[in-house]
């Protein structure tokens, strides 16, 4: 029997009801199919697509050509799920008309429920202007990988009591400026549950801990097909990249031995 679509209401009263929520990565209309067939409660089209599936060594190459492109086919693989779609380095700084235009040509192109925006208080207003035009806003607060020239690593953030207090204005700022919910990436757990109970919107985690309302992964690291590196946050659910291995090297034993294609596998 097929579920009822989420929506971003129905996203927010899961937070109430104290259900938690689950997300995970997709840059593909069969990858989004299978993780929307598992249950999963939103899909997030990421920009970690320049990483993960163009091998670029950071999230910054990713143009809003290729993020538009990325959202519209993972669209056509997903029916329940909410489908989120990061807005891309310089897609949303230079101007609020700029990041307007931009987020519309998700919604327009690419049929998704909702943008997810970097940053705190410095994007406010441009995330109210956003929000007030019909278009809903995830915010994303901590590790911000946009700003990983800035940082210069992918270290935890948040850890003096200067920088958790920092953060949680930031949070209550995004709350007001109208987003449906805050990823919170690598900071401590014992903060992100600060900021969990401090807000009425979920909190969704990726290295943050247990306390928030809800967790997201790259699926790609989940899986283990990206092997590249594992952070200390990701649990693997599957060896896949092993087994895709072991199955093409199967493969081309079979072909190499002119055991495939077999009679069966033959027209007369």
């Amino acid at each position: 029997m097929q579920q009822d679509k989420l929506t971003v209401p129905a996203i927010v009263e899961m937070k109430r009801k104290g259900e938690k929520i689950t997300s995970l990565t997709a840059y593909d209309a069969l990858f989004a199919k299978l993780l929307d067939q598992a249950g999963v409660d939103v899909i997030l089209v990421g920009d970690s697509c320049a990483m993960v599936f163009q091998g670029e060594e950071t999230t910054l190459p990713f143009t809003m050509e290729e993020a538009i492109y990325h959202s519209r086919v993972v669209r056509r693989g997903v029916q329940r799920a909410l489908l989120v779609a990061d807005m891309p380095f310089m897609s949303y700084q230079v101007s609020t008309a700029e990041a307007m235009h931009n987020a519309g040509l998700f919604f327009k192109k690419a049929l998704v429920d909702a943008v997810k925006i970097e940053g705190g208080r410095r994007e406010v207003e441009t995330i109210a202007k956003i929000v007030a035009a019909g278009m809903p806003v995830m915010g994303h607060l901590g590790l911000t990988p946009q700003s990983i020239r800035a940082f210069g690593t992918y270290s935890v953030q948040a850890r003096s009591e200067a920088a958790a207090n920092d953060l949680l204005l930031d949070a209550q700022a995004l709350q007001d400026a109208g987003v449906f919910a805050v990823v919170l990436e690598k900071i401590p757990e014992a903060l992100a549950k600060k900021v969990t109970e401090a807000l009425d919107i979920p909190t969704i985690g990726i290295g943050a801990g247990v306390h928030c309302d809800g967790q997201v992964l790259v699926a790609h690291d989940a899986l283990g097909l990206f092997t590249d590196f594992k952070p200390k946050f990701v649990r693997r659910y599957a060896e896949l990249a092993e087994t895709v291995v072991a199955a093409v090297q199967n493969y081309c034993r079979d072909v190499k031995a002119a055991t495939f294609p077999s009679s069966d596998e033959s027209y007369r």
